[in-house]
């Protein structure tokens, strides 16, 4: 494009514009002239926030023309534009579990950059996110019908994938509340929890295993070294079979493996057997937040784990134990993994300074001269006749006398204010000055004499040091280190070297601030006060009329630093509820392992799945089985059926329900409670029903889980439609002794 500008056209008058500013002009509105079309329409839609639409305009339009350069940096610019408003649109909708808008928006974006590198990314997490939501239901499911291991295995298999999953950690979170600290590590099937009373006398080990097969349909099955010549006394009533087997086994030096729901394997204690039966499980997990070194150093000392293996690079710890132990230590890393608190400091920082200088007066002159002339002015030099004394004359210094009237005053406010973002226990620095540089030489005598100079640079301004700790109570401790210096004049050394006089003022403390408090530092003050005088000597110091014979010169400056910091935390220390702090850890030769303490309550335990009414089996010697039962009583004219209950459960917690029919009649009816506040472990049953049947003089537990509605609350269990029969059909009225009120602790 050729651009040809002609003047001569132009009359020049006094309201006409110079020449050069027309030529300016004219040379601005043909350039903007000649801008592409495309460019014009593409900063109209991006200014009306129509990316979208700029960028296919500006896409058609470098297809068209591909070495036009501005319209490839303009299509390059709307696109990051664009990619980065889709990019918060993908991580936004994915936050809010909405897939499909997400999906949508990852096609408009792999449309515009295919080869952009987080898509790979936001592919793999919306997948990875769809699958998660779907593990949730089915694990929220599963925990209205209290399978509390197979939840917590689910959400711990969504917190590896994603640390900071809002629904696993709540799902977690009740599952601790749910579950008491000293139960088992392991679900384990109903048969494990029917109640059962121990009584043998130095009997064999083997019989005690025997008669809790037959009382609860479990299979026993013996490692080839465990000894049948063992002998065992032991006095359990109504316990679990469960803590009955986990108290034989703690007591006999013997360790058990589930290899069902209805099959244990019994083997010896020992590390060679240990080695030989358990299970043990290879776990890989990634660290978000913790440094993996000290995990590393944590799970040795307290979980003692097997094999155990770090990767800096990835932040990640291969673990391999047993079942249990890789419990505890996932449990460990979640209570340890957790986001470093950050706190944002604004800090202002303010230099004020005050200056006053008055001079009034004459200034007479300090010399007065008497000599011969010289020819080019002044007087003349070296030696003068005497003879030519009515030649001589007076000179002083032009000008003779000089009126000082003067008077100036300033107030300077030098003001930094940057903005700090610190993590937790790292130190800031801001400095905002200049760099003085300080000449050094250094000269060799020793043969050929030779000079050597090097330079070094001194730091002058503002310095400002500040390193904060967040509290758990949102207070924030900060060391604070302000130095202020200036420069007061040039000093020349030895052989030309340079050095510099410098003004400092410092201060250092630490405070203790809430957030959002402001705290002010002062105090940091230079004032100088000078007073000169010059004139005539004695006349100059006559009150009033002195200033008429010398000049009096007042200087006053004033100088303060004042240092404002306002703590405000961005992010502090989340910490985990306080049920998943606690943790059960085994013994010492075992961590992780299952507990050895029995429940509080001996009448806690969980029936059969079924709704049998099989009554708590009574496990003793043969000799003592073999004794005679008592003849039945004659059933009386009026059924008592004795209702006991749990009186206090935590949430989440079992209920044992024991109805105990002491009359000779056979009684029918329905236990009723809240379906929303407890649910019964029988199974298939109506909710908020389960029939019942006991038999004259017979008795019949049932057990029921608190769920986490009933935090808090007594409920309430009854005995409805009751109808009791003698043994030739008659009917008789039922009393009913004993309370159904049920406490459910509140969460802790």
């Amino acid at each position: 494009m050729k651009l040809q500008v002609s003047t001569s056209s132009l009359p020049f008058t006094r309201r006409a514009w110079p020449q050069p500013a027309l030529l300016a002009l004219g040379v601005a509105l043909l350039l903007a002239g000649c801008a592409h079309p495309a460019l014009r329409e593409a900063d109209e839609l991006s200014r009306a926030n129509q990316l979208t639409q700029a960028y296919a305009v500006l896409d058609a339009a470098a297809q068209k023309e591909p070495r036009d350069h501005a319209l490839r940096a303009a299509q390059i610019r709307v696109r990051t534009q664009l990619s980065n408003r889709l990019l918060m649109q993908i991580e936004g909708l994915r936050a809010s579990s909405r897939w499909a808008e997400a999906q949508t928006a990852m096609q408009s974006l792999r449309e515009i950059d295919p080869k952009h590198p987080r898509l790979a990314f936001f592919e793999s997490e919306l997948q990875r996110g769809q699958k998660q939501e779907a593990t949730l239901l089915t694990a929220r499911s599963l925990l209205r019908e209290g399978k509390l291991e197979r939840v917590e295995a689910m959400a711990r298999e969504i917190l590896s994938e994603s640390p900071q999953h809002p629904g696993a950690r709540l799902l977690l979170s009740q599952v601790a509340q749910a579950r008491p600290l000293e139960q088992g590590s392991l679900e384990l099937g109903p048969g494990f929890q029917k109640p059962v009373t121990l009584e043998f006398r130095d009997a064999p080990l083997r019989q005690v295993f025997e008669a809790l097969s037959r009382s609860s349909n479990i299979n026993f099955v013996f490692d080839k070294d465990v000894r049948s010549d063992s002998r065992i006394t032991i006095f359990l009533r109504n316990v679990t079979l469960d803590e009955a087997m986990r108290v034989v086994l703690n007591t006999q030096q013997l360790d058990r493996k589930l290899l069902n729901d209805s099959s244990v394997l019994i083997f010896p204690n020992t590390s060679a057997k240990q080695r030989e039966h358990q299970e043990l499980i290879t776990r890989t997990l990634y660290l978000a937040n913790a440094d993996v070194k000290q995990v590393q150093a944590m799970v040795r000392t307290i979980a003692k784990v097997r094999d155990i293996h770090v990767d800096e690079r990835l932040n990640l710890m291969v673990v391999r134990d047993t079942p249990e132990v890789l419990r505890l230590v996932e449990r460990l890393i979640a209570s340890v993994d957790l986001p470093e608190p950050e706190v944002m400091l604004d800090v202002e920082v303010m230099e004020l300074a005050t200056d006053r200088v008055d001079e009034l007066g004459l200034k007479w002159p300090e010399q007065l001269s008497f000599g011969l002339p010289g020819a080019t002015g002044g007087l003349a030099t070296g030696q003068v006749p005497i003879g030519q004394h009515n030649e001589f004359r007076g000179f002083v210094a032009n000008p003779g006398v000089v009126a000082n009237l003067r008077g100036s005053s300033g107030n300077v406010n030098l003001l930094a204010n940057p903005k700090i973002r610190v993590r937790n226990r790292e130190k800031a620095k801001v400095h905002i000055g200049q760099k003085l540089p300080v000449f050094t030489t250094t000269t060799n005598f020793t043969g050929q004499t030779s000079v050597a100079a090097s330079v070094s640079y001194l730091d002058i301004g503002l310095k400002l040091d500040v390193e904060p700790t967040i509290q758990l109570d949102n207070d924030v401790v900060i060391k604070v280190g302000l130095e202020v210096s200036n420069l007061i004049r040039q000093v020349t050394g030895p052989g030309g070297t340079t050095a510099y006089e410098i003004g400092q003022r410092t201060t250092s403390t630490t405070l203790r601030l809430n957030d959002g408090e402001t705290q002010v530092l002062a105090g940091l003050i230079n004032d100088e006060d000078r007073r000169t005088a010059s004139g005539i000597p004695g006349l100059s110091g006559i009150p009033v009329l002195g200033s008429l014979f010398g000049s009096r010169n007042d200087t006053r400056a004033k100088t303060e630093v004042v240092l404002l910091i306002t703590p405000r935390i961005v992010r502090n220390l989340a910490l985990p509820e306080a049920s998943l702090t606690r943790t059960p850890g085994g013994t010492d030769a075992s961590p992780g392992a299952f507990s050895g303490l029995l429940r509080s309550s001996a009448k806690v335990g969980v029936g059969p799945s079924g709704g049998g009414g099989a009554a708590p089996a009574l496990a003793a010697p043969r000799d003592v089985q073999a004794a005679a039962a008592a003849p039945a009583a004659a059933p009386s004219a009026e059924a008592t059926v004795r209702l006991e209950v749990t009186p206090q459960v935590t949430p989440g917690g079992t209920i044992s329900v024991t109805l105990r029919n002491e009359s000779g009649f056979s009684i029918r009816g329905e236990i009723e409670y809240d379906a929303n506040l407890l649910q019964s472990m029988q199974g298939g049953m109506t909710p908020g029903r389960v029939p019942v049947e006991l038999p004259a003089r017979g008795d019949k537990v049932l057990v029921m889980r608190a769920l986490p509605a009933s935090t808090g609350k007594v409920v309430s269990i009854e005995l409805g439609s009751v109808q009791a029969t003698g043994p030739n059909g008659e009917s008789s009225s039922v009393r009913l002794e004993g309370s159904g009120l049920v406490t459910v602790e509140a969460a802790r």
